[in-house]
Parts: C-alpha cells; structure tokens; sequence
C-alpha cells in the first residue's frame, strides 16, 4: 500500500518525482531491503527537508539522495553490506561549514579508499557560500551539497565520528572511535575569514586519512 504525506501538500510533478526516486531506490535495494522500508525512508526524508526547505522543487531529490545515504548505512549496521571500507562521519550543528569541508576534503582525497557522511544536530537551510567558496578554491565544489541531520542507521554505520562543537547534542554509540575537533564555525564569517578553518579542515583530514590507512590520492590547488 502506498503511504501519503499527512503534513506536507504535494504539487502533481512532486508526486512523480517521488514515484520516480521510489522506483530508483526499489531497483537500488531490491536485494537487500523490502518495499515497505524503502518507503518509510524515502518519505521521512522528504518530511526532514519539507518542514526547512527554502525551494520545495529540489525537496525529492534531496530526500532520494539521502533516503540512498540512510539505506547504504543501514545495510552497513545490519550486516547485510559487502562494503568493508572505513566509514567516517562528521558532525556539527548545522552540517553547513567545518563538517561539509571536511566531507568535501575527505572525498577528494580518499577516492575509493573510504566512505564519508556529514550531518548536523540543527541542519541549516543551505550550506555556507564562504564555505563552498573557500572550497572552491581548492577545486572541490561542495555546492551540491545539503544540509542533513545526522540518524541512528548512520552513526550506527561510522567506524569514526569526527564532532566538530555540537556537544551534548552529538550522538555517542558505544564501539565508536570518537574525536572532537575544535575548530571555529565559520557561520556568519566572509571568506578571507574562512580559509585559515577550510585549511586546518585540510591537515585534520590528511592526518585522518593516514590513521585509517587511506592514503590522499590527491594535492589541492590554492
């Protein structure tokens, strides 16, 4: 049976598109989860973006994008995953500047090498533009990216959970290697203020990825 929306109205091409991100995800899992739970994380993350989102017409691709994320890490904690890549999560409070550079970084470098996931205690509506122009700088674009709370399935997921300030509220699951990272968020800052954070962001990332066993595959250009 197919589940409804009870809190947000659907335009007619919303609907399609979420048909659409359904079958992509149902053709993705058809071998590792059922139908039935597909949906429900492909409709609660609609309903994430839907209550904070600023342009509604993205709303269902971000929810397939990170109902894929949310799928990928449960199958990870559940055993039911062949992919045995180190797995870290970063972490702020709003998932808009020090945890999308070090995804951003952390990507570049490891390639194949490892997997990466962000999120945030309090998700703002957009990541920071002095972020993704700091990064940009350094040829890595994080403009695709959105912010996104983190959930059980993902920290569940992590090998290592990098916290960058969002305190009490960062979730703490026994078995996980933890590290705080003190690092001044670069909320509300320009951009010559952002690139001292974006490049001690570089060093934490190239410090991590030689402690998991990653070697950086690439330099960043200035």
């Amino acid at each position: 049976m197919t589940k409804t929306y009870q809190r947000h109205d659907l335009s007619i091409d919303q609907r399609l598109a979420l048909k659409t991100a359904a079958t992509n995800l149902q053709r993705e899992f058809a071998e590792t989860f059922g139908l039935e739970t597909i949906e429900r994380f492909l409709h609660s993350s609609y309903d994430e973006f839907a209550g904070r989102a600023t342009i509604i017409k993205f709303l269902p691709l971000l929810a397939e994008r990170f109902a894929r994320q949310r799928l990928q890490a449960l199958a990870k904690a559940e055993g039911l995953s062949h992919d045995e890549r180190p797995t870290v999560l970063f972490l702020c409070t709003h998932n808009a500047g020090r945890s999308q550079m070090a995804l951003g970084f952390f990507t570049h470098l490891a390639g194949e090498q490892a997997v990466a996931w962000s999120g945030g205690s309090e998700p703002a509506s957009e990541v920071n533009p002095a972020a993704v122009a700091a990064m940009a700088e350094c040829g890595i674009d994080i403009s695709t990216e959105f912010p996104k709370p983190w959930t059980d399935e993902v920290v569940r997921a992590a090998d290592v959970v990098i916290t960058m300030g969002c305190g009490d509220a960062c979730p703490v699951f026994p078995g996980k290697r933890y590290e705080e990272w003190v690092l001044e968020d670069p909320a509300g800052l320009d951009l010559e203020s952002t690139r001292p954070i974006r490049d001690e962001v570089e060093r934490r990332v190239r410090g991590l990825l030689n402690d998991i066993g990653a070697t950086p595959l690439h330099s960043t250009v200035r």
